[in-house]
């Protein structure tokens, strides 16, 4: 039998067999292309990974040990160093590899024409880079706060520039305020970050008020340096009128190990801070009932009843050279409000923003009320916080205490400044940075000091690696802003 008739047709059939071949390559390589894509490893960035990742590196500063200790809210039950001073230098490595390479990246995808409509999953545009713009302000202030210069205009640029210079904290600070304040301007009424956003939930009129919260607290801590008290009164002023938090800002931890609250992670095998005496015995004095908040009962003074009473809360004294001498049934942890496995921490909240707008009227600018209303409003605010309000008795009679009570002028800034302490209770890097700008309230350093000074920190000394890696900018810095240690002021530390 034949199967071809004639050679044409044989040939005709070769050519069709010759397309099918290749069609069913093409196909199956299309088919094997899907196969080979791993769904969990995906090519594209995700922006709103990229975000979430950025927003968990809040935790680590958030909750970290050492400037509770400068403020002297805690005392370490048994290795003590870090209360007396020992660490000078402090990575920021971790920052810029981090969160801020993170934030810049959001901001680059939405930028590039190439990239912008392929990450709008994560939002609009317009809002991711808002977005971006506000964290990386929060980092960049938490971190010039800490360290004073550091690399800014020339950061991030990776191989571009392994030797970036060091940006003075003023320099900083005002591109800070536009950087917040162009960040607001260029929000939108397309798609929000909540697919990313784990703090406000893609709310972007909270975010707006959060950046304009960030840029009244960076007003006013710039306020008393020379020379700046004009440009912070607008600047402050301006972000009130626009409008600050009116509810708390909080970092969610949950009931998991990977997503704990780090005291609570502290606290698992260990006990090595208590509630200080300095901290415990003021609230007491003045009927506080913010202490049986801040921390739990003492075993041996306890009642047992199964709630915390102020006489129940017994601090640990700072400045022994052997605290280790004294059990833990003598002294009192901190709360579970603090370090329950799921307790959240504030990252700013209503009462930082009435007790500022307290100082501001104190100070003649223009606020919404009066000092003495922000005053109380700010007490108020922090007591609702802890959630030790009640039916509000306690909180009258300490709002009638004489020496509560407002009493305005240099007598009134010591007030505000005591209760912004007790009200960052919780926030030490916040807390240690109002304590160095206000000097009050008056705390004794440590009288077992591991640092050649013998007084509490007021700034931290640059990782080691800077000065042999990226030695000229260091060294620039270094002479700019004064020796590389814990004793040297910062900008608007004067």
């Amino acid at each position: 039998m034949k199967f071809f008739k004639d050679k044409k047709n044989m040939n005709s059939f070769k050519k069709l067999g010759v397309v099918f071949v290749v069609t069913l390559l093409m196909v199956s390589c299309n088919d094997f292309g899907s196969i080979n894509t791993d769904p969990n490893n995906p090519s594209a960035v995700k922006t709103e990974l990229l975000l979430t990742n950025a927003l968990r590196s809040i935790s680590g500063p958030l909750a970290a040990v050492d400037p509770v200790l400068y403020v002297q809210h805690m005392s370490e039950t048994q290795y003590n160093e870090s209360s007396r001073y020992q660490g000078v230098n402090y990575d920021f490595s971790g920052y810029y590899t981090g969160p801020l390479r993170d934030l810049e990246t959001i901001i680059e995808l939405n930028t590039n024409d190439e990239t912008k409509a392929s990450v709008t999953t994560g939002g609009s545009n317009n809002n991711q880079i808002a977005v971006a713009r506000i964290m990386k302000a929060y980092f960049y202030q938490l971190m010039t706060d800490r360290w004073g210069y550091l690399p800014y205009s020339e950061a991030l640029e990776g191989s571009d520039n392994f030797t970036p210079a060091y940006d003075s904290q003023e320099s900083i600070y005002m591109d800070l305020i536009t950087e917040l304040k162009e960040a607001v301007d260029q929000m939108d009424n397309g798609g929000d970050v909540s697919a990313g956003d784990f703090i406000l939930g893609g709310d972007m009129d909270r975010w707006a008020e959060f950046a304009n919260s960030l840029r009244a607290r960076i007003a006013l801590r710039m306020s008393g340096v020379s020379g700046m008290a004009a440009t912070a009164k607008a600047e402050f002023e301006d972000a009130i009128s626009d409008g600050v938090i009116t509810a708390d800002v909080w970092y969610p931890y949950l009931s998991s190990s990977d997503n704990q609250n780090p005291w609570y992670a502290r606290f698992i095998t260990r006990t090595d801070y208590a509630i200080s005496d300095v901290l415990a015995d003021t609230l007491k004095a003045l009927g506080d009932m913010r202490a049986t908040a801040f921390a739990d009962p003492a075993p041996d003074t306890s009642n047992a009843n199964g709630s915390t009473e102020l006489f129940e809360v017994i601090g640990l004294d700072y400045g022994l050279e052997n605290p280790g001498e004294v059990t833990n049934d003598e002294v009192s942890f901190p709360g579970q409000a603090l370090r329950a496995q799921n307790a959240p921490l504030a990252i700013i909240t209503v009462a930082e923003m009435q007790l500022a707008m307290a100082e501001a009227a104190e100070n003649g600018w223009t606020t919404p009320g009066t000092a003495a209303t922000h005053y109380a409003n700010g007490i108020a605010a922090s007591w609702d916080q802890w959630g030790v309000t009640g039916d509000g008795t306690a909180l009258t009679a300490y709002m009638a205490n004489p020496e509560v009570v407002y009493a305005g002028g240099a007598a009134g800034m010591d007030q505000i400044a005591y209760e912004k302490w007790v009200a960052l209770y919780g926030n030490g890097y916040e807390a240690w940075s109002e304590w160095r700008r206000l000097d009050h309230p008056q705390l004794t350093p440590h009288p077992f000091p591991l640092n050649q000074s013998g007084e509490i920190p007021v700034r931290h000394g640059y990782p080691t690696s800077e000065a042999q890696l990226n030695s000229a900018s260091y060294e620039a810095a270094v002479s700019a802003q004064g020796t590389d240690d814990t004793t040297t002021n910062l900008w608007w530390d004067n």
